[in-house]
């Protein structure tokens, strides 16, 4: 059953979205002086240290929330043979080049790259707040408007399938736990969310946890 608090209609949340966030670029995404508030360590502070000493990434991704009656968000399964982070489960995006005009035309051409996902199908509404991970990376995700219907072409080198996952459900936090495993000599705690048979953990998890509080408090 669905948490009547986090279920809102497509039409209530693109509507709080459109009121609450905009495409201004969140400072720090490439200043080592300033430390986003954001990132892997809400889960576990310790990672905060880590990731300021790390060489800065800056990255974008795309969250596309498909605007079907009760929305879904758009999720990637990445390849099992990628070199890092094989088979997790992540939104569509990456490294932000040099010949991006902004964060968001990097996620628009990621999100094209790995999936093949219509720019005409898309209409992005903001950014959530920067996000930085443990290795470096700052991610600035984008909150978009996906219409149904849309007809994808995968890229079969970065990933292996998509799905959707009803957007009330991943906002409910009663779904969300906090874990734990062995990372590097050290034990790392981070977000999960289990969805049947998939696991939303990590870079992932956190994103949703902050789309939470920017549009759901």
């Amino acid at each position: 059953m669905l948490n009547p608090q986090t279920a809102l209609s497509a039409e209530e949340f693109f509507a709080r979205a459109r009121a609450r966030l905009t495409l201004d670029v969140p400072p720090g995404i490439g200043d080592p002086h300033v430390t986003p508030a954001r990132g892997d360590h809400d889960a576990d502070p310790v990672m905060k240290k880590i990731a300021e000493v790390r060489p800065i990434r800056p990255a974008a991704v795309l969250v596309p929330v498909v605007a079907h009656h009760e929305p879904t968000v758009l999720l990637t399964q990445r390849a099992q043979h990628l070199p890092n982070h094989a088979g997790q489960i992540s939104f569509p995006g990456g490294k932000i080049e040099a010949d991006d005009s902004d964060p968001l035309a990097a996620a628009l051409r990621e999100t094209d790259e790995e999936i093949g996902l219509d720019r005409q199908s898309v209409e992005p509404l903001g950014y959530l707040d920067l996000y930085m991970t443990t290795l470096g990376y700052r991610i600035v995700p984008v909150i978009a408007r996906v219409k149904p219907g849309f007809k994808l072409k995968l890229n079969t080198s970065e990933v292996d399938g998509t799905f959707e996952v009803p957007l009330a459900f991943l906002m409910d936090q009663n779904n969300v736990q906090r874990h734990a495993r062995d990372w590097q000599g050290m034990t790392r705690h981070y977000y999960a969310i289990t969805f049947g048979e998939r696991y939303i953990w990590g870079v992932t998890a956190g994103i949703l946890r902050n789309l939470h509080e920017r549009i759901y408090r």
